[in-house]
């Protein structure tokens, strides 16, 4: 068997654009992959134009040898963008190599260890009585994992004002009210999407009694090392790291020195199945568990299900929080995953148990969108 042809697909998806690829061979097995990297899909698509070059010819079962070329061909290995088209590749070559031998993707990864998958759910209602509302009714929906956000999502036509040092007083005097009507028995966290600064994260923190957070989800960014160790000295609330990663390399420093306590991995960006079977490992190792990332298509949730039934290490997968206004999901992905008593179901299907249909798909117009910007009260733009 063979590889013949590489396709990528960058197309508005309601809310963003989603990167999707398909490998196909010359005996007419093709898996489907995603690319994670949201606001650079052309970038990714190109990566993935000069990987075809020499993937072409190749054996699409040799994963882990087509993984090493990817990344060690080249002399500025690693990066977003590279990872991400890679990662894209390394998920379609084991939706096709599993299809091929009429089994699902989870049985190449060593068989699933779990039925379903727990997931969690995110209340993303600003700060204030409506977002009190929005985490009792995920309570009374059954959600034993609830996930806040800032409530700022920002604005992808102008920038939005956000000033960090007013987000952490309102945030915290929101976050315990929940807490309160939450109870004890509901875990509990918040993403602050790198948005703060050391001092602003520990004033964060000290604003709130013991026990309000569970976790608190990339409060800065992950660029220094010696930032969350400061960081580590001075609160006691776990950590939720790793979504920015892209590989190994980038998740060692962090978890080698006890700094993640919660690995926000994800397969789309972090190189796919076979790098993010090598990562779990090494979490492992040292008893951290892994809580996917998941905010893309339903390719990556179904990818994402499979590597959380094959992994020991798990807590929670996240649930897509921003479906915007595709409505036709059910028209362009075929077999997505649903959601029941909050977890998805692992299923035996072959391969990852999706199909796109490329037909409709290959039709549908790229948008070019930039994520949103936001900006404090002097004028400067900060994360968003």
């Amino acid at each position: 068997m063979k590889i013949i042809n590489i396709k990528a697909y960058g197309f508005w998806a309601g809310f963003r654009n989603v990167c999707i690829v398909k490998v196909e061979t010359d005996e007419g097995f093709y898996g489907w992959g995603e690319s994670g990297l949201s606001g650079r899909e052309k970038a990714v698509i190109g990566a993935i134009e000069h990987f075809k070059q020499f993937l072409i010819g190749k054996n699409p079962v040799c994963i882990g040898a087509i993984w090493q070329e990817m990344y060690r061909s080249q002399y500025f290995e690693g990066g977003r963008v590279l990872a991400a088209a890679i990662s894209a590749i390394d998920i379609a070559l084991h939706d096709l190599v599993a299809k091929s031998l009429n089994i699902p993707v989870h049985q190449l990864l060593g068989g699933k260890q779990r039925v379903r998958i727990p997931l969690f759910a995110t209340a993303v209602k600003p700060m204030g009585p409506t977002f009190i509302d929005e985490v009792l009714q995920l309570k009374e929906q059954g959600w034993n994992a609830i996930r806040a956000t800032t409530g700022v999502h920002g604005n992808t036509k102008s920038s939005e004002l956000f000033e960090p040092r007013q987000s952490i007083i309102e945030t915290s005097k929101w976050l315990t009210k929940a807490r309160e009507v939450l109870g004890s028995e509901i875990t509990f966290g918040i993403d602050y999407h790198h948005r703060l600064s050391v001092p602003e994260t520990v004033s964060f923190i000290q604003r709130m009694p013991k026990g309000v957070l569970d976790f608190i989800e990339e409060p800065i960014r992950d660029q220094s090392l010696s930032a969350y160790q400061t960081l580590r000295s001075m609160c006691d609330v776990p950590f939720a790291i790793g979504e920015e990663f892209t590989s190994k390399w980038d998740f060692a420093p962090f978890t080698e020195s006890g700094l993640a306590n919660f690995a926000r991995i994800d397969i789309c960006n972090a190189g796919g199945f076979t790098e993010g079977m090598k990562i779990a490992g090494m979490c492992e190792t040292h008893y951290i568990d892994m809580m996917p990332h998941n905010p893309l298509s339903p390719i990556c949730a179904a990818a994402s299900i499979h590597y959380c039934s094959a992994i020991n290490n798990l807590t929670w997968l996240e649930l897509p929080p921003y479906d915007g206004s595709m409505t036709d999901y059910d028209k362009y992905f075929i077999g997505r995953p649903i959601v029941k008593d909050n977890s998805f179901e692992v299923l035996d299907s072959p391969g990852l148990g999706i199909d796109v249909n490329e037909d409709l798909v290959k039709n549908l117009k790229f948008k070019f969108w930039e994520p949103p910007r936001l900006h404090k009260s002097d004028g400067s733009y900060t994360n968003w």
